[in-house]
């Protein structure tokens, strides 16, 4: 095996992989055992080729450990020597061979996969090189390997066969990942539960009603936070102390010491923290929302540490509460910054709403944009002034290393940084993983209530209208729904979809399908707004869900045809209300159409140049034009009687006051007579 080293490269998008870096190529292949794998901003080398365990924390800005099993193991299996290296080879190979991996995270999924491999073949006391060899041990891959992850490990066992040459061994050969694939049993892939609404609906209550509370209270809070961190500083000589030195309850300024030790310290003590927060009239805030946490002194109900976790429930409240309204995963909400939010105001549609961060996942951009409800700018709020005041102890830290631009605009989930807190994070940059939706419950029991929680009939009804899926053992009447962040994004997916807010020309738009009513976005300087390739899956995928779902309901009286029972049966001939699915495939495929519009619904398979949000005049043929006969793909929908009679009453007014003769009152009038043309069909007199 020679691998030329000019092959070689460090391909990870990092400010760290330059080629002036010692570790950006290998001098061999493989490298030396004491060969700098990752070195860290300061210069410092984090792992060597050799370790059991290599940390990719600089490049990923969060905890992303490799273990290779040949050393220190707790939670996952134990690999020998020989085929840790072979393992090594492997990851190696995906980082600083050709087409190497553009994110440490791409690293470590593949690392995930594979490794359960290694292992099988050290437990059975083989190479994993020679796993062809041993047909026995290649038939127990599919007890260990992940089943939803199979496909793609396939993928990754062929592109190693492929790359046998430069690699010097293999792991199995072609027929070895057939055999592979053909023994896995088909995985079933099970969507992301949809919340139903009233439960949707209260969770969303209650992160508003946290965050303005918050807000109502933030003069409070900010002062009674300057008083703590000055009442340290005091007691400790400065901030800064406070950090250096060894926590001591002596210096603690919540300490109820003896009368004299204060005048003999010259420290100033104040009780428990609850005299201070009634002080500050916070103590209701505190008892409402978190309670007593961490360690209290005396019979006080409330102490600092409940402080520092109300800030940080604030803070994972806030970034609940913009998950509900936007299509973001919780890694791009998590690495949100406090200038992330902007507002504009537009003569025509009045405040408009973007969100600005980084996306990585399945597409790279510092600058994504998402379009959200202007009632974020709550939360961002709320999230702003607890990062800031965080920041400012964390300046004061002589062992943070903060960079300026961090210091100036802080992430808005960040690390507890208070003089008090025990469990600091030196480095602000190194991002911990966030917490799920459920782990944020289950430390502030007081943010949601169980019972508000508890799924009804309704409830799973309308959960399983959109999630057939749902597991019956997890979701069923009387348990309490297990909310998840990717849950709010489904959900906002579907909502936006199905609840007749959102039109499909902005629904298009958003899909960057054409349309031309786009003015809302591109009209007015939005048309660098995208969504990434997963947002538009997942909206994609909802999108036909729905229109299945609306199919199934155009066979019944609900809707009828202005040209009579011929042509609605015409039009609904490959359509089964039962099988929803069957019409969603129909619906993916082009083969049946539901487009909703004022009068009803359009069954139009193109594109239809005349509209039916904007104005009616073809779709019930008032158009004088086309000799006043009512479009052929048009069905009436009985339901929206009262909207279009709505419709009517405001034609009339504009009616009464457009110039006689003028183009507007033409196209008025045009629109009266399909109105009336619904109505002569829906409920004729």
């Amino acid at each position: 095996m020679s691998v030329d080293p000019l092959r070689l490269g460090l391909a990870i998008e990092s400010s760290l992989a330059v080629p002036t870096a010692s570790n950006y190529r290998p001098l061999t292949w493989p490298p030396a055992h004491d060969w700098p794998v990752v070195i860290d901003a300061a210069g410092k080398v984090v792992s060597r080729w050799g370790d059991s365990m290599w940390r990719l924390d600089p490049w990923a800005g969060k905890p992303l450990p490799l273990n290779f099993g040949d050393g220190r193991v707790t939670n996952s299996a134990s690999i020998d020597p020989a085929n840790a290296d072979l393992l090594r080879m492997i990851v190696g190979w995906w980082i600083w061979g050709p087409r190497g991996a553009r994110s440490a995270g791409r690293v470590c999924a593949r690392f995930d996969l594979i490794r359960p491999l290694f292992a099988l073949c050290s437990r059975e006391g083989i190479l994993a090189s020679d796993l062809t060899r041993f047909p026995r041990v290649a038939d127990q891959l599919p007890e260990v390997i992940s089943r939803a992850g199979a496909n793609e490990l396939a993928g990754i066992l062929h592109a190693i066969h492929e790359q046998r040459d430069d690699l010097g061994f293999t792991l199995l050969d072609r027929e070895g990942i057939a055999c592979l694939q053909a023994a896995l049993p088909a995985h079933a892939a099970l969507q992301t539960p949809y919340i139903p609404p009233r439960i949707w609906q209260y969770q969303v209550d209650r992160l508003r009603t946290c965050l303005d509370d918050f807000l109502a209270h933030r003069e409070r809070v900010e002062e009674c936070f300057h008083f703590c961190i000055e009442a340290y500083a005091r007691n400790y000589g400065s901030l800064s102390a406070a950090f250096e030195a060894r926590r001591s309850s002596a210096a603690n300024p919540f300490f109820q010491p003896d009368s004299a030790t204060g005048a003999r310290s010259g420290k100033r003590y104040f009780g428990p923290f609850a005299l201070t927060a009634a002080r500050f009239g916070i103590d209701g805030l505190l008892e409402r929302w978190v309670g007593p946490r961490g360690r209290q002194y005396g019979n006080a109900s409330i102490g600092v540490d409940s402080f520092s976790g109300y800030l940080t429930l604030i803070s994972r409240a806030g970034l609940a509460y913009l998950l509900n309204f936007t299509l973001m995963r919780i890694e791009e909400g998590w690495n949100l910054r406090a200038d992330c939010l902007r507002m504009e105001n537009d003569p025509v549609f009045g405040p408009i709403c973007t969100l600005r961060g980084v996306t990585t996942k399945t597409m790279q951009d510092n600058e994504a944009i998402w379009i959200a409800s202007p009632s974020v700018r709550v939360a961002v709020e709320a999230m702003n002034v607890v990062a800031r005041l965080r920041i400012s102890c964390a300046q004061a830290n002589p062992v943070v290393r903060l960079a300026p631009e961090h210091a100036r605009n802080p992430f808005l989930q960040t690390h507890v940084h208070e003089p008090w807190n025990i469990g600091r994070t030196p480095d602000y940059h190194l991002r911990h993983v966030s917490p799920s939706y459920l782990t944020v419950l289950r430390r502030y029991p007081k943010l949601l209530d169980p019972d508000g929680l508890r799924i009804t009939q309704q409830d799973l009804d309308l959960a399983r209208l959109v999630t057939p899926t749902l597991d019956a053992g997890r979701f069923a009447v009387g348990k309490v729904w297990p909310l998840a962040w990717h849950q709010l994004r489904r959900t906002g997916a579907v909502n936006m979809q199905a609840s007749g807010l959102v039109s499909d020309a902005s629904l298009q738009f958003q899909l960057k399908h054409v349309s031309r009513a786009m003015s809302l976005y591109y009209g007015r300087g939005y048309a660098r707004v995208r969504l990434e390739e997963d947002a538009q899956a997942l909206y994609v995928r909802t999108l036909y869900e729905t229109l299945g779902r609306a199919l199934a309901r155009m066979p019944s009286d609900r809707y009828v045809s202005p040209h009579g029972e011929a042509r609605k049966a015409e039009i609904v001939r490959l359509i089964d209300a039962a099988d929803v699915k069957k019409l969603t495939k129909f619906a993916s495929e082009g083969r049946v159409a539901c487009r909703e519009i004022l009068l009803g619904v359009c069954t139009n398979r193109e594109p239809c140049p005349y509209g039916g949000i904007e104005s009616v005049a073809r779709c019930g043929g008032g158009d004088a034009g086309h000799d006043v006969k009512p479009c052929p793909d048009v069905l009436y929908d009985r339901a929206k009687v009262h909207q279009i009679e709505a419709l009517e009453r405001h034609l009339d007014e504009r009616l009464a006051d457009a110039p006689s003769g003028s183009p507007l009152r033409a196209s008025l009038e045009a629109q009266k007579r399909s109105v009336r043309s619904f109505f002569d069909v829906v409920k004729p007199d």
